[in-house]
């Protein structure tokens, strides 16, 4: 009974700042895994995403996907892989 009420002026504020990783996520393990994550944010960007590159002094791209790969390169977006389906053939 003591959790905090958010009003309706909080959940929108906190709907939409970016979900960045309170630490780097460790960088993808291959290159296609790379490559899926960063064409997913790449995705998300198009569609209207904020971008989680805070530098203003830096030179950016302004392509999606090259921010996006710049983003999964500095660890700014988690994912995770879902564990391997067993084979149809198995068990049952």
């Amino acid at each position: 009974m003591d959790e905090p009420v958010q009003t309706p002026e909080q959940s929108e504020a906190d709907a939409q700042a970016p979900l960045i990783p309170a630490e780097p996520v460790p960088p993808p393990s291959s290159r296609f895994l790379f490559v899926d994550v960063a064409a997913l944010r790449a995705k998300q960007l198009r569609r209207g995403a904020r971008l989680r590159i805070t530098s203003e002094t830096e030179h950016l791209p302004k392509k999606a996907e090259r921010l996006a790969m710049e983003e999964v390169k500095r660890g700014l977006v988690s994912y995770d892989v879902p564990p391997p389906r067993p084979a149809a053939g198995d068990g049952a």
